[in-house]
């Protein structure tokens, strides 16, 4: 992957040299004076791109390359407004602004006048001149060699074993036993004087704490009536916090209403717990304070409940356990042996073992780490990027340095994610110190995280892929590295959320302000005194009441190229219109944005990125259509019911996410640039846009809502329904044809059960998902598609040819069975099915869910599991059989050759 448009190492250089290469077309031939000057700064310029990319790589530039570094990137800003604000200002004032490159297309003409050429060679000759002044304090340009290292396109099984179930966890078995053991002693007072029992878990940043609670959390509360996880983390948003622990309880959400204030959220978790067995995990808690409001919430006199708190702080560990009947636990690193097994399975496959050449620097390596969980993950997944050669592993060894033997919890981890970052290719950098603007202990959505990206300029397509899928690229090389964790896959084993370890968010925090890439607000932990007045990216994290004058004084936002509003006060914020340079604007669950706050949002000439997700906008401003440069826009749990007219003027618009009662105009046709489309009620849409979906030759993801309530009882609103039947299952086919690779479809069964959708056998579709219908068999159509890879479908019963269709898939099956398939879940629906795998059926069978199942005599001779090599996973839920058959079934599971790594579980209906 090329060099980002937009990065930490270069700040907006490409882009700026990419405008004024633009400069140098035939177009501009005839002003010599001016061509001439450009010409000479783009090749000034291109040197010094050169020679920040390898200044990028050095982990301790000395003090002139820094300032140097430091000076160009904030000139490159200056430069590419420059350049923007004079294209923008000889436009006319009812021009469609559509990005600058299209501005100089546009406005060739009027750059003959000889105002504007002379202001023109004003600007260039000034940034030369600039530009010339900074190169003058540093005539060294020098590059070190690094490490070298290769990209992984997909996620590395290895990277995620690591962060598996139970069965799976290297070294946790010991301490979860000693926690439960804690857990179930009794205090010996009489049972007058009892209390609710809580064990705390101490110990630094990296060693596991949230891992080891989390695992007994997940084994020990189906015991009780009630629980509840919760992560607090240094900057708590308290009603946020009790929110939480109220919908967990509960089991209702209350995350979108008003719940109350900390006082009666309190009052209702207390209320709620009185008379119930619970069992609460509070995680991360920074401070004695924190923990005297929260503690609160849970009676205490619930001596059957238990609590688990975790903290770095000795001082918070005993307010804990003094609060209750409680007692502390100190976890310890791994040991040397678990160490080595941590290491090995991040590093080599499961049938290799660690190169005799290897050994004993792995060793030396391994005792710097000296126990430490994040410090193993985040060198393996170094090392898992560097050559297996002595020398390049003794390099990293030799890195680190004796930091680790002198404070592994502090200086020593710092050293290796310091080493394991300049390590990092220049694009990569810039994608992960973007994950500074995210609260801690926050979990990221895997497609939302890539959108802005991509609306910053740090991707774009280059051709065969699609920006979004170098996204995913990025993303899965920073869980391969250890940098990020997965949070949540989905039940096909897709790395959906990821969080970031609060050790690793401190590091990156540090290296955005020393870059001045992200400048925070309303965060504790930082003061305005430590970052830079003049602001690139502005992300506000709980700014108040009180504090919010200090946090603004003396910043400059006119160079602001994102604004992220993650919680606090919009009346501290400019108007927009000072934004002018904004390309990404993120109001995501901010409840006090209103309509009127968008009404200057159409002067935002370079926006690529909008983000009113759960904001209470009702209306877009009708003028939307002239934000030429925006690429996404997220709509989704807004009050916005239509869509404005000029919409379909967005020819940039890649992703658009709304809620499935939003109606859109005609013209959905001139949208081509579309790539998602998320959610469409088919229903309420005009038929222009039926017709018109169709047409949308790059459209990749569409999920779709088939529910019509037509009025078929009068002859107009029959030729009206199915006009609109017709329009849609052709665009459907259309769209079969073309670009679609996931297709996601609610209800329509009337519609695609008579064989009326027919896609072709070379569609590229690979994730097809009917959701709220059931078909008698599976659809003939459904076995021609050979690119499918994720089916969910609901049969109204399951039969020998449905069987014979799917295995005519060829990505996802072969001909002689399910050779490719890993995951298999089965909802039956509570009917009998007679179910059993042969041998050589599903031999890469990983993960078997069979849900409301109703066994038969014929299971007593169990489900032929044996012939399941690879399983790792069987469930069963809501199963309905008798004692006999249940025992057979779980008899054959415990004689599998996985058996006891592998993870059988029933529960009973």
């Amino acid at each position: 992957m090329e060099a980002a448009l937009v990065s930490v190492a270069t700040g907006v250089l490409k882009p700026v040299i990419g405008k004024l290469t633009v400069l140098l077309g035939n177009e501009y031939k005839r002003f010599k004076t001016v061509h001439k000057e450009i010409k000479s700064l783009t090749r000034e310029l291109d040197a010094m791109e050169a020679f920040l990319l390898k200044m990028s790589e050095e982990e301790d530039p000395d003090v002139q390359d820094k300032v140097w570094m430091n000076e160009v990137r904030e000139l490159s800003y200056d430069m590419e407004d420059a350049i923007d604000d004079f294209m923008q200002s000889i436009s006319d004032k009812d021009e469609k602004p559509d990005g600058f490159i299209e501005k100089i297309k546009s406005s060739l003409g009027k750059l003959g006048k000889m105002k504007a050429r002379r202001r023109i060679g004003k600007e260039i000759q000034d940034l030369k001149n600039q530009i010339k002044e900074v190169g003058e304090r540093n005539a060294r340009y020098k590059g070190r060699q690094t490490f070298t290292s290769t990209k992984n396109e997909t996620v590395d099984p290895r990277a995620l074993a690591i962060f598996e179930h139970a069965s799976k966890l290297v070294g946790i078995d010991g301490p979860k036993a000693d926690i439960i053991k804690l857990l179930a002693q009794e205090d010996g007072r009489a049972s007058t004087q009892q209390q609710l029992k809580i064990v705390s878990i101490v110990g630094s940043g990296g060693m596991g704490k949230t891992t080891l609670a989390n695992q007994v959390y997940q084994e020990l509360r189906g015991q009780y009536e009630c629980w509840a996880f919760v992560s607090v983390s240094r900057n708590p948003d308290m009603t946020k916090i009790l929110r939480t622990i109220l919908s967990e309880v509960a089991r209702k959400d209350y995350g979108g209403t008003e719940a109350g204030s900390t006082l009666q959220l309190i009052s209702k978790i207390a209320d709620f717990l009185e008379d119930k067995r619970y069992f609460v995990v509070v995680d991360d808690i920074w401070d004695v304070d924190t923990w005297d409001i929260i503690k609160r919430a849970f009676p205490a006199t619930s001596s059957t409940s238990r609590i688990i708190t975790t903290t770095r702080i000795n001082s918070v560990a005993h307010s804990c356990c003094s609060s209750f009947n409680g007692g502390i636990y100190n976890i310890r690193g791994l040991d040397m042996v678990h160490s080595r097994q941590l290491f090995h399975r991040r590093l080599f496959k499961s049938d290799e073992d660690c190169p005799s050449y290897l050994e004993e620097i792995s060793e030396q390596i391994l005792e710097k780490c000296d126990g430490l969980p994040l410090a193993i993950i985040a060198i393996s997944g170094l090392l898992a990027n560097t050559e297996r050669r002595e020398n390049m592993w003794n390099q990293v060894k030799d890195s680190i340095g004796r930091a680790l033997e002198r404070n592994p919890s502090v200086e020593g981890m710092m050293k290796i994610l310091s080493l394991s970052y300049f390590d990092l290719p220049a694009y990569l950098k810039t994608c992960l110190l973007y994950l500074s603007i995210y609260q801690e202990d926050s979990t990221i959505e895997k497609e939302y995280l890539i959108r802005r990206w991509i609306g910053e300029g740090f991707i774009h397509t280059d051709g065969r892929y699609t920006a979004y899928e170098l996204g995913e690229r990025c993303f899965n090389e920073l869980v391969n590295r250890g940098l990020i964790q997965p949070a949540k896959t989905s039940e096909y084993g897709i790395v959906k959320s990821c969080r970031v370890h609060d050790t690793i968010l401190d590091f990156i925090i540090s290296k955005s302000i020393e870059e001045n890439f992200v400048t925070l607000l309303g965060v504790p932990i930082l003061t305005i005194g430590n970052q830079s007045k003049v602001v690139h990216r502005l992300c506000l994290q709980g700014v108040e009441e009180g504090n919010s004058p200090v946090l603004t004084a003396d910043l400059v936002f006119s160079h602001v190229r994102s604004l992220t509003v993650v919680r606090g006060l919009l009346k501290i914020i400019p108007s927009l219109e000072e934004f002018r340079h904004l390309r990404v604007l993120d109001f995501m669950y901010c409840s006090e944005l209103e309509d009127h706050h968008l009404e200057n949002i159409v002067r935002l000439f370079q926006l690529r990125y909008l983000n009113l997700r759960r904001t209470k906008i009702s209306k877009l401003p009708e003028q939307i259509g002239h934000l030429g440069c925006l690429e996404v826009l997220d709509l989704r749990g807004t009050l916005v019911k239509e869509l404005p007219a000029s919409i379909v003027n967005l020819g940039k618009l890649m992703h658009l996410l709304v809620n499935d009662d939003v109606k859109f105009p005609d013209g959905i046709a001139k949208m081509q640039a579309l790539e998602t489309l998320k959610d469409v009620n088919a229903s309420i849409q005009p038929l222009d846009f039926m017709c018109g979906l169709g047409q949308l030759k790059n459209l990749r993801n569409l999920r779709v809502d088939l529910y019509f309530e037509f009025d078929y009882h009068t002859e107009d609103t029959n030729m009206v329904g199915e006009e609109h039947n017709k329009a849609i299952v052709s665009s459907l086919c259309k769209l079969g044809t073309q670009k679609l690779r996931s297709i996601t479809i609610y209800g329509g069964r009337s519609l695609i059960n008579v064989e009326s959708l027919c896609l072709p056998f070379s569609a590229p579709i690979e994730d097809l998902y009917f959701h709220f219908t059931s078909f008698p068999q599976v659809p003939t159509w459904v076995g021609s598609l050979r690119n499918l890879q994720r089916l969910r479908l609901a049969l109204e019963g399951l039969k020998q040819d449905d069987l014979c269709t799917l295995g005519a898939l060829p990505s996802l099956l072969c001909e002689v069975g399910f050779r490719f398939l890993k995951i298999f879940i089965y909802d039956a629906y509570f009917k009998q099915v007679d179910l059993m795998f042969g041998t050589g059926s599903m031999p890469k069978l990983e993960k078997l869910e069979l849900n409301e199942f109703r066994m038969v005599e014929a299971n007593s001779l169990g489900f032929g599991i044996e012939n399941l090599p690879r399983l790792t996973s069987v469930k069963c839920i809501d199963v309905v059989g008798d004692d006999g058959i249940v025992e057979a079934v779980e008899r054959e599971a415990s004689t599998h050759p996985n058996h006891p790594s592998l993870l059988f579980q029933i529960f009973r209906f």
